[in-house]
């Protein structure tokens, strides 16, 4: 067992798909097949099953994954030991889409720019997805709505986020979610940590949500508002972002529903030279922009 072929598998059981993991490692499918046959032909075990267009992980395939991440992080530990302690190798990072929109963007380069050496890899996700990414070790760190609730876990705080209501120009103003009773509602899927904020918002004005409608982008959300077919929630920096925000109304929402707080987590016993490097540029970066804000105060 080879550790290129436990980087195929990991690659394929993450994917669900040989397809998509032969693009992520830029290799041809068949390759990945074989590579595949030969590992289970050797270990003795299907590590697959084989369901209509997608693969499963097998109880075997499961066992398996849990030590190839393993394996995988000591790697890399390694290297960077034997290099004395400088980042390296993979760097698998999950984060929520409006971080990826409107944080990510400078922290991603300046940590490419410092460390060339890791093969940073980023995936975005809702909150819940990439919790559990964290506790299955197909994550490094995550930035993900926080603070830290599950044990295990670790984190630092990235930036404080303010969460509004958006609704179509002409809506009254909106002080409550009695305001809203009725309007269909565009959200990310079960899993987001906002969605779970908006839902508690309702609840707390023992207000029922309208249909909820499930869109994957925020830019998708926005249009339809802009349409005025229902209203969203969002982070006020993801919406300051997006071009078409003149055009909707946007309205407070009242504590504690109004803030939020999104923190790097990472499993406990898992602070490694290439996550130890992106706290320390993610904190140098909130320093940096802290004296910015200072200075045009």
């Amino acid at each position: 067992m080879e550790f290129s072929q436990l980087r195929i598998f990991q690659a394929v059981a993450e994917e669900g798909s040989v397809t998509r993991a032969a693009e992520r490692l830029h290799r041809v499918p068949s390759n990945l097949s074989t590579r595949l046959r030969q590992l289970e032909e050797q270990l003795g075990v299907e590590l697959f099953l084989r369901e209509r267009q997608r693969l499963q992980l097998s109880p075997a395939g499961k066992v398996l994954l849990d030590y190839a991440n393993r394996m995988s992080a000591l790697r890399d530990e390694a290297l960077a030991a034997v290099r004395g302690g400088q980042p390296a190798g993979d760097f698998v990072l999950g984060t929520m889409y409006s971080t990826a929109a409107t944080h990510l963007p400078r922290l991603l380069a300046r940590y490419h720019q410092a460390y060339p050496a890791v093969n940073l890899q980023v995936r975005a996700a809702p909150s819940g997805e990439l919790l559990e990414g964290l506790l299955n070790h197909t994550l490094d760190a995550a930035l993900v709505d926080g603070p830290p609730g599950l044990a295990g876990l670790d984190g630092v705080p990235l930036c404080d986020e303010q969460l509004v209501l958006i609704t179509s120009p002409e809506h009254p103003a909106v002080h409550t979610a009695k305001d809203v009773a009725g309007k269909a509602v565009f959200t990310f899927r079960q899993g987001c940590s906002y969605r779970m904020r908006l839902e508690a918002w309702y609840a707390h004005a023992h207000t029922p949500m309208g249909r909820v409608m499930e869109i994957e982008s925020y830019q998708s959300m926005l249009a339809c508002v802009i349409a005025g077919a229902g209203v969203a929630m969002m982070a006020r920096s993801m919406l300051d972002s997006l071009p078409g925000r003149d055009q909707v109304r946007v309205h407070p929402l009242q504590a504690p529903f109004d803030q939020a707080v999104t923190w790097l987590m990472w499993r406990q016993g898992m602070r490694g030279a290439n996550l130890q490097a992106w706290i320390d540029l993610q904190q140098s970066e909130t320093i940096n922009q802290s004296s910015e804000c200072a200075g045009t105060a």
